[in-house]
């Protein structure tokens, strides 16, 4: 086959395992460069297409850690006053400003792009009589589906997404991750192949501090989108990636599970396996799977969850996507391959691949984030 038909073909192939995901955390809260996670993404170039690229850091807004960070594109400059109206009405905006770029060939129709620092105003608060958490997810709901051209991809304290329409590691380059530090940092390589390669539709998918980065697809979606749209999610951003993110911050915040539980709901064992365990172990996740059928998660995949001060890795529970774990000193890394991981730690020995459905959590010590 000639270079120009292998050309004419490229995104037209299907690649069932494509997209790539890749994150590292130190458990002592250490901040290290982006570059880092930038360099692990170069080794699975070849399972993105320059459709979707994207990272998250956690701890990189030290200065301004107290305060909501809104990372927000806008299609027009004048979208970006009527957005401004709403955020002033029911926030203080500490600072608000652009968001560095480094201007490179290789990513191409840019948006405006800014971050917000806000303070939820008390006064509204009180008036609503819900928790600012609560408050901060309605006006991203608000805000990503009234104002045409308006989209928060990031709105957590002390952490940031940034993502694009790229290879990941031009999108590195271009959002200048070198320049800043994080003690965690998950990153994605798109390859989409039912949804639109788009700015918004980029990994990773974030909502508060929770970030999810995804490779493969969810067969379930229509189901786990009808479910989470019941209590005021809106997934609207073209992509099936979108409902874990809500189905994620639904099941921690707003329903209380921990990390284990909400696993064992979105990568719920087979009622065989539920049955050989002991009897209090199976009766607890007998009761998870009749309480939330709806958010079971079904088709390959394999995520990343990012949140204030740890990760969860979690494969599908048939393990169809690859995923894999090591861990140095205090830094654990997680990658779709063992060489974005020798990528970031060369002399990496302790190479792990969960089973399937096993959640793989890791926690910063108590303080240190």
């Amino acid at each position: 086959m000639k270079a120009g038909e292998l050309m004419k073909l490229e995104g037209e192939i299907r690649i069932p395992s494509g997209c790539a995901v890749s994150a590292m955390i130190s458990k002592e809260g250490r901040r290290v460069s982006g570059q880092k996670i930038i360099e692990s993404m170069i080794p699975m170039h070849e399972r993105s297409n320059g459709l979707g690229g994207g990272f998250a850091g956690y701890g990189i807004y030290p200065d301004f850690k107290d305060f909501y960070a809104f990372h927000i594109f806008f299609n027009d400059k004048y979208i970006i006053e009527e957005c401004e109206k709403i955020l002033k009405d029911r926030f203080e905006i500490v600072k608000s400003e652009n968001i560095p770029i480094r201007k490179i060939p290789e990513i191409t129709d840019v948006p405006y792009i800014k971050r917000y620092f806000l303070a939820p105003l008390a006064s509204v608060l009180a008036r609503l009589q819900i928790d600012e958490k609560e408050y901060v997810v309605r006006t991203v709901m608000d805000i990503n589906t009234k104002i045409k051209g308006a989209y928060v991809f990031s709105s957590g304290k002390n952490m940031g997404t940034f993502k694009a329409v790229g290879y990941p590691e031009d999108v590195g380059r271009f959002y200048r991750l070198d320049e800043y530090e994080a003690y965690s940092w998950t990153a994605h390589g798109r390859y989409p192949t039912n949804t639109p390669g788009w700015w918004g539709g980029a990994h990773p998918f974030g909502l508060l501090d929770y970030t999810v980065v995804h490779n493969g697809e969810i067969s379930s979606y229509d189901a786990n989108r009808r479910y989470i749209e019941m209590f005021g999610y809106k997934c609207t951003l073209q992509t099936d990636t979108e409902v874990i993110t809500y189905i994620a911050d639904y099941l921690l915040r707003r329903k209380g599970l921990t990390l284990n539980e909400t696993a064992s709901v979105i990568a719920a064992p087979f009622w065989t396996t539920i049955q050989q365990k002991p009897q209090r172990e199976a009766a607890r996740l007998e009761f998870l799977r009749k309480a939330f059928p709806s958010l079971l998660i079904t088709g390959p995949f394999s995520i990343i969850l990012g949140f204030s001060g740890g990760l969860m890795a979690l494969n599908d529970r048939l393990k169809l996507r690859s995923m894999v774990t090591a861990q140095k000193g205090d830094t654990v890394y997680i990658a779709s391959e063992e060489a974005a991981i020798r990528r970031m730690e060369p002399e990496i020995s302790d190479i792990y691949a969960p089973a399937g459905g096993e959640p793989v959590i890791v926690k910063v010590e108590e303080g240190k984030y």
